[in-house]
């Protein structure tokens, strides 16, 4: 019989542990491979082998395709089998069900769905068999070795330095045919967004905007024949005449850093730049309005902007993409104490309009203004700022979509496209003259920092308040307070801070950077 034809013998386990006999072998080996199947339309619980998966079946004989017969009902999308003893390479083979092989792109859902399938699928299998103590994983490519090495690296990154009891680490690579190309794209894509996610997680007392911008300058160091460095002191910044920025960093006994990253990657040296801008707010306590207690350690994940922003440059340099990028993160905390900015004070933007603080706790518009009137003297092609903004956005959209505030069809278009590919999506809100007034009627300034009405249209009144500071015909700003954090919502990130969408803005950049 065939589950007594080998000395190991051949075992089955599902997902939720359940299985048919045990493998003496498993902790001997720690070599795994994780194998894709899909359910064939209109056939409940058949299922059609990866072109990987029918070759391993060959190779074994036909055992794999006659086990999944007898192990169960079909398997769903994402879910894992996993079997022991039927191949002396690999002991542990996980099966992972990638839905509909005629998925695509789907306009209802904004995104592909059948890259999604492979992320989700993959990313379980290499997980059950990291949680096996697998130190070495081989991935079928799924037909999509791009998406399947993103589900494989963003679904087994796990933010444990500061652990003494860590999980085994993984290394992953294509199994048989697998596009060898796509593969190495998507390694670096996932890479990039795990740096964003490793920057974002860390707490504040270990990312300060000293450590923070230091961080960026080891990872670029590598790529010195085309990135220039440049770490702005205070008195920079006070130069710049950048009061808004100051006003934020002067409550706090850490330095402010004005971080600034040139990545020269066009032929053509003249070309104009695309400009990226991120919120670098280390750890937001609210200033003078301080924020309540409850979850307040999760501003330390408040420079997810800037996080994002130098992952998606360290990314792109890594890629060599042919394009210009110029990278800019205001770096600071904002910080209750007695030099810090009260409610009701006026500062000054380098651009010289004057702004009224209401709430202290509305900083991020504040840094932005300033970091948006240095972007323009870049002469730029486009301008996108990216900021965990407003609890407004997470209320507006949750953790589905970036919301995207623009004056550029064009620009939305290029954003839009984007995020179908890498699955991380975007959704775009309205810049309407409405919400303009409500920020330029302020009793003492030329601005308010939050809307006349501050309950209603928060999202919204923000990116009103940033155009302020805007004169580039193509400008965005993406507000991605609700997708800071993951909970269960994305199957392939494990809950805490996501990196999103670092992915999204390497893949915008990479095709401006082929339209030449």
């Amino acid at each position: 019989m065939l589950l007594l034809s080998r000395a190991v013998f051949p075992v089955v386990r599902t997902k939720c542990g359940r299985c048919f006999c045990s493998s003496p072998s498993l902790q001997m080996d720690r070599k795994g491979l994780v194998l894709g199947v899909f359910e064939k339309k209109g056939e409940k619980g058949s299922l059609q082998l990866t072109e990987a998966a029918a070759g391993f079946d060959r190779k074994v004989s036909g055992k794999l395709s006659e086990l999944l017969k007898i192990s169960g009902p079909g398997l769903k999308k994402g879910k894992s089998r996993i079997f022991y003893g039927i191949h002396e390479e690999f002991p542990c083979v996980a099966v992972v069900g990638l839905d509909d092989a005629t998925a695509g792109v789907c306009g209802a859902e904004n995104w592909d769905t059948a890259k999604e399938n492979i992320r989700q699928a993959v990313s379980a299998g290499c997980r059950v068999l990291q949680d096996l103590e697998v130190t070495h994983v081989e991935v079928d490519g799924c037909g999509d070795a791009q998406a399947a090495a993103e589900g494989a690296l963003l679904g087994l990154f796990q933010y444990d330095q500061l652990k003494s009891k860590k999980k085994p680490k993984v290394t992953v690579q294509p199994h048989g045919s697998a596009d060898s190309t796509a593969w190495a794209r998507g390694v670096l894509y996932a890479e990039g967004q795990n740096l964003a996610r490793l920057l974002m997680e860390a707490p504040a007392n270990h990312i300060t905007p000293t450590a923070f911008a230091n961080t960026i300058q080891e990872k670029l160091a590598q790529h010195g024949d085309r990135v220039k460095v440049q770490k702005r002191s205070q008195a920079w910044i006070e130069e710049q005449g950048m009061g808004a920025f100051l006003s934020v960093s002067k409550g706090s006994e850490e330095p402010p850093v004005f971080l600034e990253l040139h990545y020269n990657g066009s032929p053509d040296s003249k070309q104009a730049p695309l400009l990226l801008v991120g919120k670098g707010i280390t750890f937001d306590s609210g200033g003078i309005s301080l924020k309540p207690s409850a979850s307040m350690d999760m501003m330390r994940a408040d420079m997810g902007g800037a996080a994002t922003v130098c992952a998606s440059v360290v990314t792109a340099a890594t890629l060599k993409l042919p394009i210009n990028i110029i990278g800019l993160a205001p770096l600071c905390e904002n910080m209750p104490s007695g030099k810090a900015t009260k409610p009701g004070d006026v500062v000054t933007a380098k651009n010289g309009k004057t702004i009224q603080v209401d709430n202290t706790d509305a900083e991020g518009r504040l840094i932005l203004a300033d970091a948006l009137c240095y972007a323009h003297t870049f002469n730029p092609r486009a301008v996108v700022n990216v900021a965990t903004l407003t609890g407004a956005m997470d209320v507006a959209l949750g953790s589905a979509a970036t919301g995207v505030f623009t004056n550029s069809d064009w620009l939305w278009g290029e954003l839009l496209k984007a995020s179908v590919v890498t699955g991380d999506r975007v959704w775009r809100m309205p810049l309407f003259q409405h919400y303009t007034k409500q920020v330029t009627d302020s009793q003492l300034a030329d601005l308010n920092n939050i809307g006349k009405y501050s309950r209603s249209g928060g999202a919204c009144t923000a990116a009103a308040f940033l155009k302020e500071f805007v004169t580039s015909p193509h400008w965005a700003h993406l507000d991605i307070a609700g997708v800071m954090s993951n909970k269960d919502e994305i199957p392939y990130l494990k809950k805490g801070m996501s990196g999103r969408p670092t992915r999204t803005l390497v893949e915008f950049a990479a095709a401006l950077a082929h339209q030449g």
